[in-house]
């Protein structure tokens, strides 16, 4: 085998975002594209000669072809071992269970998480390092820096690997591995969870329905939820991964999700549904006649987690992103464990959970997950929610309100603005930022704010710092309203608002949402000039 010097020039626009590199395909499609950020991503580690690199993706155009530029690189940068999912499928939770599983170095994930698929749409590469997580900053930064100066990659010449058929094939002195990408993920769920209790409940006549959204996770929820637990065959709805993901955009809310949650809402509803996205790793929960938000979600599953054996012991903590209601900081007094708040982006779960300071963590984004692998986990999200309602043997409905008289109800809505012009959205966020001092003290309606800051974070176990987390304008009685650009697009600037109203124990808790927080949606526009800046009158997507 003869390792090839490629010469190349660099790319200005390689710079990680919260979830790797996120471009459209045709820019993932030029000379050496793909290969200068992978081999950007080798040049910034070190000691990896010899170990295991795990690769996979969520099944979206492009896949395949990368994932054979990255098996051949990978090879001639000293990888002795790379694991591949058949078909090149890894979901985004099952790819952290796999180096988690087999003790690898790390691993190259490819997926663009919940964005569209197609020839046109949206692509994605990260790197996770030996804990299966995302990585940190401190690398990110590394393979950024490397890419703005790279000159050369490596790789090998040979014939492209067969991604569908298991077993191993040695290429020089490196094995390449294709494993089935749903065992190792599909035994740790059974550990974590009453399998026997889950498939009672639905031999007792429960019915689930779960939409896969022609996504990563058909495959994973048409073997644990059908074969395994017995849900009748077609429970899992577009349950075949597809390139372009059926031409539907596989984000699990309500704008997207719409049949399901039209299904639930419906006269001959299931007992519970739910969703999952583009490469597994977000969540969706309606049970009959309820939208569960993430927020609650989250306070709900750490409030009934050690109804379930995995958790019987407890929690050591929990951990919420910083734009995530404060639903679950009152699940976290009354079990008498640390809250902790911490910018959006899961990696910066990942320290918490390695340091065994927190189990369960989440974000308002439709992502929970626990200390079973370093990333978001839907499908786990999902088999919780099983085991809770298993053991309690009340409806999803039944179990919100009843945490509702517990702990008083977090009422909650995230507008988001998306594709609007990056120029305009810095601007409306850098007046903001600039008039933080004087907000204070206004009243905006029968609202006035308390304090106002642009969020930063102190982690607690590496002691690094992170600003400019997103603007939080917190009113007096517990409202708040934070204003922050999402890091997951590929086109533009999305705006995210987050709305948030406290209603307390013995106070009105049956409201709908839009009636419980429509002053504070009345103040968006005064305190943000959204319209101003971007000439957006509404938002495109309300969660």
């Amino acid at each position: 085998m003869t390792v090839l010097t490629i010469a190349t020039t660099p790319y200005a626009d390689q710079k990680p975002g919260t979830s790797g590199l996120r471009k459209k395909v045709p820019v993932f499609q030029q000379p050496n594209y793909a290969a200068n950020f992978i081999q950007s991503i080798f040049d910034s580690l070190d000691g990896f000669a010899g170990t295991t690199l795990v690769i996979g993706g969520d099944g979206r155009f492009f896949n395949r072809e990368v994932i054979q530029i990255a098996i051949r690189m990978g090879i001639a940068n000293g990888f002795g071992r790379i694991i591949v999912g058949r078909g090149g499928i890894l979901s985004t939770p099952a790819a952290s269970c796999v180096i988690r599983a087999y003790g690898a170095f790390g691993g190259i994930v490819l997926s663009a998480s919940h964005n569209p698929g197609g020839p046109t749409e949206d692509f994605g590469i990260k790197y996770n390092i030996s804990n299966g997580g995302p990585a940190p900053e401190k690398i990110t930064d590394a393979i950024f820096a490397i890419s703005r100066t790279i000159t050369r990659y490596l790789t090998i010449e040979a014939p492209d690997v067969d991604l569908d058929k298991d077993g191993e094939t040695r290429i020089g002195g490196s094995v390449v591995q294709i494993i089935d990408p749903v065992a190792d993920y599909a035994a740790l769920m059974e550990q974590l969870f009453d399998f026997d209790a889950i498939r009672t409940l639905i031999g007792s006549g429960f019915r689930v329905a779960f939409d896969a959204m022609s996504a990563v996770t058909g495959p994973y929820a048409t073997e644990i939820l059908e074969r395994r637990l017995g849900c009748p065959a077609g429970t899992v709805r577009n349950g075949t991964p597809l390139p372009d993901f059926g031409g539907h955009h596989p984000d699990p809310n309500l704008v997207h999700a719409k049949e399901l949650y039209d299904l639930m809402m419906g006269a001959d509803a299931p007992d519970f549904g739910a969703a999952s996205d583009g490469d597994g790793d977000r969540n969706l929960i309606i049970g009959k006649g309820i939208f569960v938000t993430p927020s609650d979600s989250l306070a709900m599953l750490a409030a009934n987690a050690h109804l379930a054996p995995g958790y019987k012991a407890g929690l050591k903590g929990i951990a919420r992103s910083m734009p995530t209601s404060g639903a679950a900081d009152r699940v976290a007094e009354a079990l008498g464990v640390p809250l902790y708040e911490t910018p959006t982006g899961w990696k910066f779960f990942g320290n918490l959970l390695d340091a065994g300071m927190a189990t369960i963590c989440g974000e308002e984004s439709a992502g929970t997950g626990s200390d079973h692998v370093r990333e978001k986990d839907g499908l786990w999200a999902v088999l919780l929610w099983l085991n809770i309602l298993a053991a309690r043997r009340e409806s999803v409905m039944a179990i919100a309100q009843d945490h509702w008289s517990r702990f008083g109800r977090n009422y909650y809505a995230r507008h988001d603005y998306e594709g609007v012009d990056s120029a305009a959205a810095d601007a409306m966020m850098a007046e903001l930022r600039g008039k933080l001092g004087t907000l204070p003290g206004t009243a905006f309606g029968t609202l006035t704010v308390a304090t106002s800051d642009d969020f930063a974070y102190l982690d607690p176990v590496d002691g690094s710092t992170s600003n400019q987390q997103g603007i939080r304008i917190l009113f007096e009685g517990g409202s708040r309203i934070v204003f922050r650009l999402s890091g997951t697009g590929t086109s533009g600037a999305t705006i995210r608002v987050y709305i948030e109203r406290y209603e307390p124990v013995g106070g009105d808790l049956a409201q709908a949402t839009p009636d419980a927080i429509a002053d504070l949606v009345g103040t968006v526009e005064a305190i943000a000039g959204i319209a101003r800046h971007t000439g957006r009158t509404e938002p495109d997507v309300i969660t």
